[in-house]
């Protein structure tokens, strides 16, 4: 990666880390161990941010769904799932690349030096399956029905596996609420496992809990390919692969600009030697395709690197 394109990514990490503020910016409660519960609090953000975080000042989507979808009497059911495909259809996962705050710390543990990367693996894009099925069966499904007597259900996904629940929120309120330690028991020490995982995983492997297990990243991609902000590639394009390179979710962008896994970093435009892939808003589907006729029938797209 050039200087170039270092100082790109570096520009999308401060505005992430600027969204991460603004979207965390109770500090009151990371000094009294108090989570905000002012109007505010009834507000979705886009990206995965927990409820629970002593600075947060809105909701999780995610969170915000399991908690309300047990019981048809809560009319915000319907907000947040008119929230997410609102976000979704005008963005897709331009969420994920720029206003997630735990998208923010994988990408950071990622820069951590380690001796071998792991690009890709067998079984990689079964694997990616995996976060389609945890938002069927612990988003969805298990708050569904299993409720108690009051037709509540429970925030499976949050109890039992969100990671970034666990730094964000379940870690802070343990260390600043000493009356909550007592009540501390094997489904915490099962999160911070998850997150102990998580984290060496994110040294390893680029954003793994997106690729794999991340819930409103599935919604998110399901927009991807219909969403109004999209990619597209001109006729400029050379075919040199470097695009795919450059990706670090592994998809080509010649292939599918728009691709479910795509988290419109804006990696494969930093990298196109022929500037070549654009972005934006665009209302018209067909503005994202290639436009010329050699590039809709390459028949040996630019592969991937493996390395």
């Amino acid at each position: 990666m050039d200087k170039r394109q270092k100082a790109k990514e570096w520009k999308r990490h401060g505005i992430q880390a600027l969204w991460a503020l603004l979207t965390n910016s109770y500090l009151a409660g990371f000094l009294y161990g108090k989570i905000y519960k002012g109007r505010l609090k009834n507000i979705c953000v886009p990206g995965l941010n927990c409820y629970s975080c002593p600075g947060a000042v809105g909701a999780c989507p995610i969170g915000s769904l399991q908690a309300v979808i047990g019981s048809w009497n809560f009319k915000f059911a319907f907000y947040v799932a008119g929230f997410l495909i609102f976000v979704g259809a005008l963005m897709g996962r331009f969420v994920c690349g720029f206003l997630c705050p735990f998208g923010l710390i994988q990408d950071l543990l990622y820069k951590i030096p380690f001796p071998r990367k792991i690009r890709t693996f067998k079984g990689d894009r079964l694997l990616r399956k995996l976060k389609y099925l945890v938002l069927a069966v612990f988003v969805i499904l298990l708050p569904l029905y299993l409720v108690d007597l009051l037709g509540q259900g429970t925030p499976y996904f949050c109890k039992l596996i969100c990671p970034a629940g666990t730094l964000e929120g379940g870690i802070p309120l343990v260390l600043l609420n000493q009356s909550m330690h007592s009540a501390l028991g094997w489904l915490y020490v099962w999160k911070n496992v998850l997150l102990i995982a998580t984290i060496f995983l994110s040294i390893l492997i680029y954003r793994p809990f997106c690729k794999y297990l991340c819930p409103l990243g599935a919604v998110y991609s399901v927009f991807n390919p219909i969403s109004i902000f999209r990619y597209r590639i001109d006729h400029t394009c050379i075919h040199c692969g470097k695009c795919a390179q450059a990706c670090q979710m592994q998809i080509n962008p010649v292939q599918n600009a728009n691709h479910p896994e795509c988290i419109r970093c804006g990696a494969c435009k930093h990298a196109c030697p022929v500037n070549a892939i654009h972005s934006g808003l665009s209302f018209n589907a067909k503005a994202a395709e290639p436009q010329n006729s050699q590039t809709k029938r390459n028949d040996n797209p630019c592969p991937i690197s493996r390395n």
